[in-house]
Parts: C-alpha cells; structure tokens; sequence
C-alpha cells in the first residue's frame, strides 16, 4: 500500500481539521487502556469504536480500511494459534494430531490468545485511526514540538520516506523482469532476485548521494526544520475525548478478569 494513498485519505479527513495533540493523546490512553486490560472485553470495545471513528468520522472507504486491516490481524491470528496451542495449562478443551504429534488447547491458553488478539487489534486501530486522520508531516513536526531529539525525528523521516521509495523501486523492477519470464523457474527466479535486490543495493546507495546533495545544496546544518500547525482544542472535543478515555477506563476496570469462554 503506498503512503501518498494514506496521506491523501488523511489530508482529506475531516479529522484532520482537530489538534494533532488531543488526538496523539486520545491514542496513547486508548493504547496504554487497552494494553494494561485484563480482559478482552475493554480492547475489543476500543478497537471497534476506533475504527468506527476512523471509518464514519474520518470518512475513509470501508473496503480500504478492511485491507488495511488485514495483514496484522492475520499476522497476530498466527501468533494466537501459537499462544493457543503451546501456552496454558488445565484441562484440554480440544487436541489436534499433526504429523504424529498430540497438540492441546487449554482453557487458559485459550483465555490468553483471545487477551492478545484483542490487544493486538485494539492497538493496531488506534495506530491506524492516528495514521489516517493525521498527515506524516503533521505527525513529525508533533514529534519534534514535543521535545524529542532532532536526530530521532529526522532520521525517522528519511526511513519512512525512503521505505516507500525502495518498494516503488522493488516493485518495478520485479514487473518487468516477470514480463521477461525471469520468474520462470527456480533457478530464474533465483538469478532474478539477486539482480533485483542488487539494483535495490545501487540505487539506495545513489539515492543517498542525491539526498545529501540536494540537503547541502539547500544550506543544510545539521537540523530539518518543521513546523507544527498549532489548532486550537473546542471545548465539546476536551470533553469527548476525556469522557472517552473515562469510559474505556470504567470498563476496563468493570471488566477486569471477565473471560469470554
């Protein structure tokens, strides 16, 4: 997924309007909430409001939010199964015969792989609410206006940045060595990755020497400056947010030690 597509959606947020700080703040209670909850029930609640949040009120399509969601959620189900079959201990709810082995699942691994599921989706959604409604930039300039050190930010920035640029690169060169048959067979398709992943080598490696360039060029000293769009906080928005983090924080509490099996 290219990152101009999420900061297009995020430019074109309405959230993007409201003060990057409340809503850094709002996710960093909604996480550490989620994180800290002893049941699944609180991370569960945050990760569907969240999304709710970033789908109705931040007005991103749907479908797109789904893909976006995919991969870490199949990502953390793999992990769960893990948790789910070798953690906990009690007596077996159900047991599995692969390849000659005996594999179980408790009913205290079962507790546990649900407990991280729901972190796991519960933080993901806050990160991508955040990552939706707020441009890169804004986000970076919040980071450096919050007295984090230059180099961390900076150096930040580059990766985030050139992350994508190498992929773009990866991706085009894999494409048009696919169109020369260079995936058919193993051994193609060995030759044609190294070549690929050589090219990946020089080109990072020029790209490099260009950024400098063009940052010595610009007068360069060491500091990027950034400059963040102070928006000021209504006072219907404090409230939401505060009475949100309330809420997630009474439930969690409510709900300690509550299992779902």
């Amino acid at each position: 997924m290219h990152n101009s597509l999420l900061d297009d959606l995020a430019l074109a947020s309405p959230l993007r309007e409201k003060s990057s700080r409340l809503k850094l703040a709002l996710v960093a209670a909604a996480l550490l909430v989620g994180v800290m909850s002893t049941s699944p029930v609180a991370p569960l609640f945050i990760a569907l409001t969240m999304s709710f949040a970033s789908i109705r009120l931040g007005k991103v399509p749907a479908g797109f939010y789904g893909k976006l969601l995919a991969p870490p959620l199949v990502f953390a189900l793999l992990g769960t199964v893990v948790i789910l079959l070798f953690f906990g201990s009690g007596p077996e709810i159900f047991s599995i015969s692969l390849l000659g082995q005996s594999f179980g699942a408790t009913a205290e691994g079962a507790e546990l792989s649900i407990l991280v599921l729901s972190r796991t989706i519960s933080g993901t959604s806050c990160l991508f609410f955040l990552a939706l409604t707020t441009p890169m930039v804004e986000l970076f300039a919040l980071l450096k206006g919050l007295r984090l050190p230059d180099s961390f930010v900076e150096l930040s920035m580059m990766i985030y940045r050139y992350i994508f640029v190498f992929l773009e690169v990866a991706v085009g060169t894999t494409h048009a060595q696919a169109m020369r048959l260079g995936y058919d067979g193993l051994l193609r398709s060995i030759r044609s990755f190294s070549m690929m992943a050589g090219t990946l080598f020089i080109r990072s490696w020029e790209q490099g020497e260009r950024l400098y360039t063009a940052m010595d060029a610009r007068c360069y000293d060491g500091r990027l400056s950034l400059f963040e769009e102070k928006r000021r906080v209504e006072v219907q928005e404090l409230l939401g947010a505060c009475g949100y983090v309330a809420a997630i924080t009474a439930l969690a509490y409510i709900t300690r030690g509550t299992s779902l099996i």
